[in-house]
């Protein structure tokens, strides 16, 4: 054994121990793409970088040898730097998104391809809980939704958008039933003042956080003007009740014929553990607030919506006019997050958003590499308004979708590592981007080279285990590419260990079809 000192905590290793193995022995989580326990050191990332604290000097963890004496820095401002440089380097080449437009585009942020394959699946279940997870009222917001997700649909770029919207209507018309178990009590009570689109979605995911929400009005019956300024051909007033009332079913209390005037919020502040305002448009009432804003809203932090005074936040119309009720459904989910944080005692730092890759639109030489997961067919229309979508209708048009998203979204260290370092995609791409390919084997397994960084984990797997073809690295320098020796097809390159190439690759260049 020999000793050493890791951010001057010292420890033994046994002699011959890589760095990084020693760090992570010791607990530390240091970056390692090219990393797999199964292989021999790589060192094609550099994101492993440690600093020597008696020289200064960095080097690799995963190839340097851990001896007697030695004194580990793991992370300073230099390291951070060097690691942030290598991220944005290996970024320059990569091309995917990480996140479909659609679902950027989206006010709510809502997972659409994922709902889109699930509908296509038939599982309109699952399809619901994708949907309320970041969308209160489905069924509403499918008639009444402008749909700034289908106007940067990739799809759009081939022929028509998929029929987003109306997919989202039908599942939100399919399923009576709440997709989740309610969760008990957690002691914390918050006033939400307004019953509209934000103040429904903010009771709604509050009371999913388990805290207790009680929806103030001054009408006598919730849903503002969802109930009160569109045309009953449009949103029939059963549909809206409908939603509604699977939002108070949770728990969430409401309280009409209540004008919460200055007086009445000093009560709430003093009687509630936190206070959401989701009144809509600035009135005179919410000016006697003495609230920072100005005539035509109040004024918030963009991320959290907390306003100027400690424990009261502020969503939707209060803060500008927009007819857009799916951002003020979106901004009411949001603040849930904020205000969970604050009431626990935690940073409020808003809802989590994660490091996106985005390469823009798809060239016309890519249609086929994304038209090969899709159902080649145009858009399907319903019959009227009034009818939407029936089942077989909703799953034709949901196999539209193109699976624009990364397979690897919840599991890419890529991602997670560039959004740790606040890496910047665009700092050092100096050309036009390659164009998107995609290779399919039969098992299951899809290739997007675009995507690869070239770390050689495949390369080396494909060879312990023996691989006929396997893969390699093909051409020289700025070119190199990881492909199949002699351009043969993925099923020659990968007979045997096609699933275990998939579950290490750290980005979603390898991955399984059914993710």
């Amino acid at each position: 054994m020999i000793k050493l000192k890791i951010n001057s905590q010292e420890m033994e290793v046994p002699e011959g121990t890589s760095v990084l193995k020693a760090l992570r022995s010791a607990g530390f989580d240091v970056p390692a793409l090219c990393w797999n326990d199964e292989l021999e050191h790589i060192n094609s990332c550099m994101l492993c970088l440690v600093k020597d604290n008696h020289s200064g000097r960095m080097m690799p963890s995963c190839s340097a040898t851990a001896h007697e004496g030695m004194d580990i820095i793991t992370d300073d401002e230099e390291i951070s730097e060097a690691r942030k440089t290598g991220l944005e380097l290996l970024l320059s080449e990569h091309v995917g998104d990480c996140e479909a437009p659609c679902q950027i585009g989206c006010p709510a942020h809502m997972n659409i391809p994922r709902m889109n394959r699930l509908i296509a699946a038939g599982e309109f279940a699952e399809a619901l809980k994708v949907v309320k997870k970041d969308i209160a009222l489905p069924a509403v917001l499918g008639r009444i939704c402008p749909a700034p997700c289908e106007g940067i649909c990739h799809r759009r770029t081939v022929d028509e958008a998929v029929s987003i919207c109306v997919l989202k209507r039908y599942v939100g018309d399919d399923n009576d039933l709440h997709p989740w178990p309610v969760p008990p009590l957690n002691g914390h009570k918050v006033a939400v003042v307004g019953a509209g689109p934000a103040g429904l979605a903010a009771a709604y995911y509050l009371r999913m956080g388990g805290v207790e929400p009680i929806l103030f009005d001054m009408a006598a019956e919730p849903g503002g003007m969802l109930l009160t300024s569109i045309d009953d051909e449009k949103l029939p007033k059963d549909v809206l009740r409908k939603e509604i009332q699977s939002i108070l079913n949770t728990g969430v209390i409401f309280r009409g014929n209540t004008a919460v005037d200055a007086t009445m919020l000093d009560r709430l502040k003093a009687e509630y553990n936190a206070v959401v305002i989701a009144s809509g448009n600035i009135s005179d009432i919410v000016k006697s607030y003495q609230l920072s804003g100005t005539a035509k809203g109040l004024e918030v932090n963009d991320n959290t919506f907390k306003t100027s005074e400690k424990g009261i936040f502020a969503v939707g119309n209060v803060l500008r006019s927009s007819r857009l009720a799916i951002r003020s459904l979106g901004q009411g989910k949001e603040v849930a997050w904020s205000v969970m944080q604050y009431l626990n005692g935690q940073p409020v730092v808003g809802e989590p958003r994660k490091f996106n890759s985005r390469f823009g639109k798809l060239h016309p030489v890519e249609f086929t590499e994304y038209l090969t997961e899709a159902f080649n067919g145009k858009r399907i229309f319903p019959e009227s308004h009034v009818a939407g979508f029936g089942r077989e209708q909703a799953m034709e048009e949901a196999a539209r979708c193109m699976h624009c998203d990364c397979r690897a979204i919840d599991h890419c260290s890529l991602r997670d590592w560039s959004d740790y370092y606040n890496a910047v995609q665009k700092r050092f791409q100096t050309s036009p981007r390659r164009a998107m390919t995609k290779h399919y084997q039969t098992d299951g397994i899809v290739y997007e080279p675009q995507k690869c960084i070239k770390c050689g984990i495949c390369v080396k797997l494909t060879e312990k285990y023996s691989e006929e073809f396997g893969f390699t690295f093909i051409g020289r320098g700025f070119d190199v590419v990881v492909g199949v020796p002699y351009n043969e097809d993925l099923n020659k390159g990968l007979q045997k260990v096609g699933e275990k190439v998939a579950k290490a690759c750290p980005t979603g260049a390898i991955e399984l079809k059914k993710q």
